[in-house]
């Protein structure tokens, strides 16, 4: 363990209390949580979810926008949580089954990824959570209840024990988020 990856594990427990919370230092915390883990999966030979904290960056600030109601609002109102519609599921799972393939090739074919496949199937779920977490909707939570434990293990053989231990703290958050995050839809007014 070095000073980078605890930084960015103490950055990430604040990070996902705010997500559980659904509240506005969410997305500046995911803006800094991203920078972390961007050094410390390219150092740590995690390349496909180095990449993906990039997009996670880059996925933070239009989270913001959504969330504040700056772009997808017409009335520029905070983005209430939500359900994900029925018809976007094929298209969610199409695109988490697409993306394992192309990054688990690409991966494979470049030679660098420790683990090829479980980098590529964790960062296509990712890609696809991160997106569902910038409409707030609620099924965002089933998407990395699968992912963390992934990440648990791509840590553990990566030697990235405060982040491994951090995934475990973002799994047990996952169940409550669900949970939370329904209850605060029921109690919304929708848009």
């Amino acid at each position: 363990m070095n000073a980078i990856e605890i930084t960015g594990a103490i950055i990430g427990l604040a990070y996902i209390v705010s997500e559980y919370r659904a509240d506005r230092w969410f997305w500046p915390l995911s803006i800094l949580m991203s920078i972390f883990y961007i050094i410390i999966d390219f150092t740590s030979g995690i390349y496909a979810n180095g990449a993906i904290c990039c997009y996670n960056l880059a996925m933070s600030v239009y989270g913001l926008l959504v969330w504040r109601g700056i772009i997808q609002s017409k009335q520029h109102i905070e983005r209430p949580v939500t359900s994900c519609p029925a018809h976007f599921w094929p298209y969610i799972i199409a695109a988490v089954a697409g993306l394992t393939v192309v990054l688990w090739w690409l991966l494979s074919a470049l030679g660098e990824s420790q683990i090829p496949w479980l980098d590529g199937v964790s960062s296509a779920l990712s890609i696809v959570a991160m997106w569902m977490l910038s409409q707030k909707y609620w099924q965002q939570w089933l998407l990395w209840i699968i992912v963390e434990p992934l990440m648990v293990v791509l840590f553990i053989k990566t030697g990235n024990y405060a982040s491994a231990l951090l995934y475990i703290v973002f799994e047990i958050v996952c169940f409550m988020g669900i949970a939370r995050w329904r209850r605060m839809m029921k109690e919304q007014p929708q848009p």
